[in-house]
């Protein structure tokens, strides 16, 4: 699949949506039905989530938060349930801002240096993809920043195998994309955000947590201080023991 076009500029939207409107909230699980098959979430993730639904930040959409630390997405609907989670392949170079004009490049004008996954708030949406029949998960159309199935065309990135190491050492592979497995794109992501558009939050690596997400920071703060203060977790984005 193609990650990154020249002729992205083209389309006449900057996505088209899979369907308009709400997403089918009575399809979602109850609170604390999270999936046997997904692991429970790093603090950071749980809370940012949490935060995401009580606060309305994610606009009553389903949303997924990629962690760049441990190479994983987590694919929550939009009361906040987890639907799934899995490791994935990340933008090659560490970093946490894209290159100006990055996305109206053709592969081969992209340096290993500029390879980065963006950090930050984005809202995206199921749309067409130049020169492939099937629609793509747009996460930030401006920089061609998809969340789609493993690429496996060439053979030397070994990128299936780098998805299913122990580690996410070797995760970093892509020219800035986001890759999943094939089985948890069509089972989860597709279910989450077929229906709808959703809401995708890339955690940083390098910047701080203020600069990318300032109002989750300081509410996460908040929540902290209050639980130091008083011995238990506040609601909403409280610390794990």
């Amino acid at each position: 699949m193609s990650i990154r076009s020249v002729a992205l500029a083209a389309l006449a939207l900057p996505f088209v949506l899979a369907a308009a409107g709400s997403p089918a909230r009575a399809e979602e699980p109850p609170i604390g039905a999270e999936s046997a098959a997904a692991e429970p979430p790093p603090p950071l993730v749980r809370e940012l989530a949490d935060w995401a639904v009580a606060s309305g930040d994610n606009a009553g959409l389903p949303f997924a938060i990629i962690d760049k630390a441990s190479a994983s997405v987590f694919v929550f609907g939009s009361y906040g349930t987890l639907l799934g989670a899995e490791p994935a392949l990340i933008g090659e170079a560490v970093g946490d801002d894209s290159v100006p004009g990055i996305g109206d490049r053709p592969l081969s004008k992209i340096r290993p240096h500029e390879r980065t996954t963006p950090a930050g708030r984005f809202v995206g949406g199921f749309g067409p993809a130049l020169g492939q029949e099937k629609e793509t998960l747009w996460v930030d159309y401006g920089t061609a920043i998809s969340l789609h199935p493993v690429v496996t065309t060439n053979r030397k990135e070994r990128r299936v195998k780098r998805l299913n190491s122990p580690t996410p050492a070797d995760n970093r592979i892509t020219y800035g994309c986001i890759n999943v497995s094939a089985a948890f794109y069509d089972s989860v992501i597709r279910n989450a955000f077929g229906m709808s558009k959703g809401v995708f939050y890339i955690l940083p690596e390098e910047k701080p947590l203020d600069e990318v997400l300032p109002a989750f920071a300081v509410q996460a703060r908040v929540a902290a201080a209050d639980a130091d203060r008083y011995g238990q977790q506040a609601y909403g984005v409280g610390r794990a023991p």
